[in-house]
């Protein structure tokens, strides 16, 4: 009589589940996590300034304690190193978004201006106008110049354009320039969630003092506004590689 048939355990069959997640996961909440540390940072620089934020600040904003920080960022300079560069690149980002959607020079200058106006009233933006560089090392301090230097070229190539174009009166490129970037970047120092005005008003006000004026005109011309379509693609472009 043959003998009867013995199944094997169960958990011979396949093995137990691994209780780590795969590499890849664990990248991606690392990153997150990361992220996250910067974003509250950020928030505090913002809020109390640079010298008056410790690690200790930002630990306690997290509800993690400050050795968890050091698995993330090496120490408090670096931090903001990375919290002006995600500033940066965010306006680049939206730039060069409203530069790739083309049309006239007008209707991809006003989307910049709207895109780099909303920026600066956000974490990183406000960081970057708030702090700014000058509490870093030289060399890092020269390779987030020439992100800025970047964001000058672009406004002056789309102010001159607009001149040859004929939808902006003749004028220096790079003062104009100057003007709109340093009108712009002071939004950063005063604005407030909550207040007033939302980020969109006031980007929109803003820009509409700069390109009309404060004095009454009597020939009835109107500057047009940036299509809202333009904007929030531009600015849509940052904000999903933060999300990514």
């Amino acid at each position: 009589m043959p003998s009867p048939t013995v199944s094997p355990p169960r958990s011979a069959e396949r093995p137990p589940a691994s209780p780590w997640a795969p590499a890849s996961h664990r990248e991606q909440q690392r990153e997150a996590k990361r992220n996250a540390v910067l974003q509250a940072a950020a928030q505090l620089f913002n809020e109390r300034g640079f010298h008056a934020t410790s690690l200790d600040d930002i630990a306690a904003r997290l509800n993690v304690t400050k050795p968890t920080l050091y698995y993330y960022v090496k120490n408090k300079d670096e931090i903001l190193l990375q919290c002006v560069t995600k500033g940066l690149e965010m306006m680049l980002e939206g730039i060069a978004a409203s530069r790739a959607a083309g049309g006239k020079a007008i209707d991809q200058l006003m989307t910049c201006m709207q895109v780099y106006a909303r920026i600066v009233t956000m974490d990183f933006g406000k960081c970057l106008i708030r702090v700014g560089d000058e509490q870093l090392p030289p060399e890092s301090r020269a390779e987030l110049r020439r992100h800025k230097s970047a964001i000058d070229r672009e406004f002056r190539r789309l102010v001159a354009e607009g001149v040859a174009e004929g939808s902006l009166q003749p004028c220096d490129p790079k003062m104009t320039a100057f003007v709109i970037a340093g009108a712009l970047s002071w939004i950063g120092r005063w604005y407030q969630p909550g207040g007033e005005y939302t980020a969109e008003q006031v980007a929109e006000q803003c820009i509409e003092t700069l390109c009309q004026g404060v004095l009454r005109r009597t020939d009835g011309a109107v500057v047009a506004k940036a299509p809202a379509k333009r904007v929030r693609k531009a600015a849509a472009a940052p904000a999903a590689r933060k999300r990514a």
